[in-house]
């Protein structure tokens, strides 16, 4: 279930804004950069690190393990009796776990499957008559892996291909009623779940050769900030992209229009 700390009173009139897996990452960079304008309430399953970012930025923190089904539609229900309102909801929580699809436990599937694409389903479902109230903007993101997958992303690929196509069909169903959504795909970003992905790896001599390795084929040739991810996420909630809606939009540094095969044939110096 969830657990809520600090408080500021039964209504707002900021913009509310709802941020999963906002204890590190993108999600803490989203808090950051909206929580001086916005009500913005970050949720995730360490209360440390959500106390930690909250601290930082001044976001509202709530504990809440959304592969409970019934803490996804408690945590709206807190979040709108709370404040009153709910403008934007940004489905950022995700888990991996990396297996061969020979290899790959039924139970790591459902449990990837629960967190990356029931979840988000069901907090929409819950979100979606306040957000029709306040002709607010949903933003989930999936990742360049929903388009490209590579080994032991079987289900991870699955799960964020299906929250595209998800909130899609939101887009298409609600928009008429002013409700936005759409889709941030993040390549190669600076996070802690990156850096975890960087360490199962053999090919630095720290994170940041191998995160120079990963991207060698990026056309930019780096990696991303949590902050460049969260900027196109923000910009997705503003009203700048109010004829925006159903959108996937690629913060990947290109990786998404490389072949594979013709990075051989790239002679320009990096």
């Amino acid at each position: 279930m969830t657990e809520q700390k600090s408080g500021s009173g039964a209504g707002t009139a900021r913009p509310v804004i709802l941020v999963t897996g906002g204890g590190s990452g993108i999600g803490a960079a989203v808090a950051e950069r909206l929580a001086p304008t916005h009500d913005v309430v970050i949720c995730g399953r360490r209360m440390d690190s959500l106390v930690a970012i909250a601290e930082r930025t001044g976001a509202h923190p709530i504990r809440t393990d959304i592969s409970d089904l019934d803490a996804c539609r408690a945590l709206i229900a807190d979040v709108v009796g709370r404040f009153g309102r709910l403008d934007g909801l940004v489905l950022n929580a995700g888990i991996l776990v990396s297996a061969s699809v020979a290899e790959m436990s039924i139970d790591d599937w459902n449990a990837q499957l629960m967190v990356n694409l029931t979840a988000p389903f069901v907090l929409t479902q819950a979100a979606l008559p306040h957000l029709l109230a306040t002709r607010g903007a949903i933003v989930g993101v999936s990742s360049v892996g929903a388009v490209q997958t590579g080994p032991g992303l079987s289900a991870y690929s699955a799960a964020k291909a299906g929250v595209s196509h998800f909130l899609q069909s939101v887009a298409y169903e609600y928009s008429r009623y002013e409700l936005r959504a759409n889709v941030v795909a993040p390549g190669w970003i600076r996070t802690e779940m990156g850096d975890e992905e960087m360490r199962m790896l053999p090919i630095g001599d720290d994170l940041d050769a191998a995160y120079r390795k990963v991207s060698e084929h990026v056309p930019q040739r780096r990696a991303g900030s949590a902050m460049e991810a969260a900027e196109a996420i923000i910009w997705l909630l503003s009203p700048q992209a109010s004829f925006v809606n159903g959108a996937v939009l690629a913060v990947d540094g290109g990786s998404l229009l490389a072949n594979s095969g013709m990075t051989y044939f790239d002679t320009m110096t990096s």
